[in-house]
């Protein structure tokens, strides 16, 4: 495959190619409808992946979710809260209220069109202001929910067999890694073998920010990373979010 058909590939994974038929169709096979939103970010993830690496997982998630589940795959929001990279080039954020109103608008726009509960499945741990929007929304009585949990993270990398801790496996590392093995192996480039760095005491992160902890821009082990891993993390997130999906429709038990 050649750069210009691996580039249109990816954007394909990226943007749903769904028609309004298509959403009407599925629509009126479900009991209530469910829309996933995929948030990344665009900063840095070392010298080996790509600026877009936590809109590549976020996207994957979503896509690997509609896949399994019958929800509306939107496309995703590429840039979000990522002022803890701004040392590196490359780097682009937009501040916290500006991805709440983004947010709440996108959620607004699908209840007037019959969409009534929102996932956001979230690829960039910076983006806290994501759990106020859902906190804010449920308080109104409106159907949000925050995907993947911390739990549903634990679970899978167990599954997995990722051996570096969620601590530990902070950026760039064995999770990130190992999916962009699986997913897009021709965007990650040499030189995850040897960038092995950690830094598990990050108490003054967002006053100092990530460079007061890494040089190379990477905190984790991405060593450890491999496509099955990847394949098998996928996987199991798809499992977990039968339960957050039940919740929202009211068609099967409660939290656990």
């Amino acid at each position: 495959m050649g750069g210009s058909d691996r580039d249109a590939a990816a954007a394909h994974m990226l943007v749903p190619a769904d028609t309004a038929q298509d959403v009407r169709e599925r629509a009126a096979g479900v009991s209530a409808q469910v829309a996933v939103l995929p948030v990344g970010s665009y900063e840095q993830h070392g010298p080996y992946l790509p600026l877009a690496t936590d809109t590549l997982v976020a996207c994957a998630i979503a896509r690997e979710i509609a896949a399994a589940h019958p929800v509306h795959l939107l496309p995703p929001v590429t840039v979000s809260c990522s002022h803890e990279h701004a040392a590196w080039p490359g780097t682009v954020s937009i501040s916290s209220v500006t991805l709440h109103a983004v947010v709440r608008d996108i959620a607004d726009s699908l209840r007037r069109s019959g969409v009534g509960a929102l996932v956001l499945v979230n690829g960039h741990g910076g983006n806290y202001v994501l759990g106020n929007v859902v906190q804010e929304a449920s308080a109104r009585g409106e159907k949000l929910a925050l995907f993947p949990a911390v739990e549903d993270w634990e679970a899978a990398r167990e599954r997995a067999g990722v051996v570096t801790s969620l601590l530990s496996d902070m950026h760039a590392g064995e999770i990130e890694t190992s999916i962009l093995l699986h997913v897009h192996p021709h965007l990650v480039r040499p030189g995850y073998e040897s960038a092995d760095h950690l830094a598990d005491d990050r108490r003054h992160l967002l006053t100092a920010g990530m460079s007061a902890y890494t040089d190379s821009g990477v905190i984790g082990r991405p060593s450890l990373g491999s496509a099955d891993k990847g394949k098998a993390l996928l996987a199991s997130l798809v499992d977990a979010f039968g339960a957050t999906l039940a919740l929202l429709t009211g068609d099967g038990p409660g939290p656990a």
